[in-house]
């Protein structure tokens, strides 16, 4: 039977319906669309998928378990090397890892499997019909504490946890899951999916402690005084980049992490909200990446009547995955490409101080560029165009334009070495220069991808096993 060309396209919420709701814009392959795409796998006996994705999963022998409709042994195979599958199958860039090694892409010049489709359909079936929680195994006698409840953090957890250590992880929100909480919206990735991955953890043995800050509440010190006998920090990269700009002190602008964190977290988008974001107008988001994406589509949900992503780079650059950026044009986000602020506008009535509008955003300035020689990264590099300024009228300015490392635990645990950048320095298996200490995540990199963040926790969790059972 010839192989389909194309995969199988993901059924999604209608844009005019979906632009006005938190619901996942995803719907999922139902059983049918799945055993149809399982069947476009090759089962290549060199596997390049496999060694493409950063955590490894065994991708040719989970789809050969859907191709038989046996689900729930798919899930268990995907399981042994994630411990995040129904997150990974949605947010992970499948496009630049596993399936872009895919034998159909690279040699038939097809479309290659729907991976991240077919895990994602795996993990909700499994969540939908297994009767049984994961089993806890016997203690092996070590303690190992983890800083930081986001995608590194819970992989290192769980990885340790299969093999019997007592491991107590340290959050510092009210919720774990990192970003995977605060920073993906409600329509990319349902919160009610992270804490059924998380409670699958739990299940294993993993103590989740919320509201403690490593740096404040305790130190990294004092974990190893409490008796942990290796720290892994995965605390990711909390602390946002702004561009040093006129106005970027005005009303109404935000961080990108605090305006999504408003909404995913603090629920902000509800009728009564706890905590206050603004609502409707019109919103510039400045960036091109997923965050920058998700911003402007929550903007939008949140009532804004116009919604600009403005990048100084082409589409052709545009870092952002290709599907948000189809969905967030289908929506009605207004992209302006090839443009850069250079201000924030504001509202001042010099007659009238006490005036409730001072202070507050009334527009931004951009430049336009274009692309000269490539830059140290390799992508052209944007030049301004002299004397190509205008203004757009906008009510809220968010910046998305990357974060960087928070630096209390630095600050508070003597030793331990960063790189310019406020990344803490590790080796191939995620040590750190202090002893026993070791790192992964986003605040090794900076901002980076949830898979990524994954395998670093893998790549601690293995190296932490071998010096802990060596010494035993």
């Amino acid at each position: 039977m010839p192989v389909e060309r194309n995969k199988h396209p993901m059924p999604t919420q209608a844009p005019e319906v979906r632009a006005h709701n938190f619901k996942e814009v995803a719907l999922g392959y139902p059983v049918e669309i799945a055993l149809e795409e399982a069947k476009r796998c090759l089962n290549c006996k060199n596997r390049p998928c496999v060694s493409a994705c950063p955590v490894n999963v065994n991708i040719p022998d989970f789809i050969l378990k859907v191709r038989q409709e046996r689900f729930e042994e798919a899930y268990q195979i995907i399981s042994e090397s994630s411990s995040l599958p129904a997150v990974c199958g949605r947010v992970c860039p499948q496009e630049t890892q596993c399936e872009s090694q895919c034998t159909l892409q690279v040699r038939a010049r097809m479309e290659p499997v729907g991976i991240g489709r077919l895990e994602r359909f795996v993990a909700d079936w499994h969540n939908a019909h297994a009767d049984q929680k994961a089993q806890a195994p016997e203690p092996n006698g070590h303690r190992v504490a983890i800083v930081g409840a986001g995608p590194s953090g819970l992989t290192c957890a769980g990885d340790l946890a299969k093999k019997g250590y007592q491991v107590t992880v340290y959050e510092a929100l009210h919720t774990a899951g990192g970003v995977l909480v605060y920073g993906i919206p409600e329509f990319r990735l349902p919160k009610a999916i992270v804490a059924r991955e998380v409670e699958t953890l739990r299940d294993l043995g993993v103590d989740i402690e919320t509201n403690v800050i490593i740096g404040k509440t305790l130190t990294v010190d004092e974990l190893f005084d409490m008796g942990f006998e290796a720290v892994f920090i995965g605390s990711g990269a909390g602390l946002p980049n702004f561009m040093d700009i006129p106005g970027e002190a005005l009303k109404g602008v935000y961080s990108a992490n605090e305006f999504l964190t408003r909404s995913n977290l603090m629920k902000a988008y509800r009728d009564d909200p706890k905590t206050p974001i603004m609502k409707g107008g019109r919103v510039a988001v400045v960036g091109g990446g997923n965050v920058a994406m998700d911003a402007a589509r929550t903007a939008l949900r949140l009532g804004a009547e116009t919604v600009y992503i403005i990048y100084r780079r082409s589409m052709e650059e545009l870092p952002a995955r290709k599907e948000e950026v189809e969905h967030a044009q289908e929506e009605g986000i207004d992209f302006r490409l090839l443009c850069n602020p250079v201000e924030i506008l504001g509202y001042e009535n010099k007659d009238n101080p006490r005036d409730p509008k001072n202070g507050f955003v009334t527009g931004i300035r951009c430049v336009r560029m274009e692309l000269g020689a490539p830059d140290a990264s390799g992508r052209r590099r944007p030049v301004e165009i002299p004397g190509s300024e205008f203004d757009l009228d906008v009510d809220t300015v968010v910046m998305a334009i990357g974060t960087s490392p928070n630096p209390l635990i630095k600050s508070t645990t003597e030793g331990l070495e960063v790189n310019r950048r406020g990344g803490i320095i590790v080796n191939e298996d995620g040590l750190t220069s202090r002893s026993n200490v070791y790192a992964g995540g986003d605040a090794v990199t900076g901002a980076a991808t949830v898979i990524s963040a994954m395998g670093a926790g893998k790549t601690a969790a293995r190296a932490i096993d071998k010096a802990l059972m060596g010494a035993s």
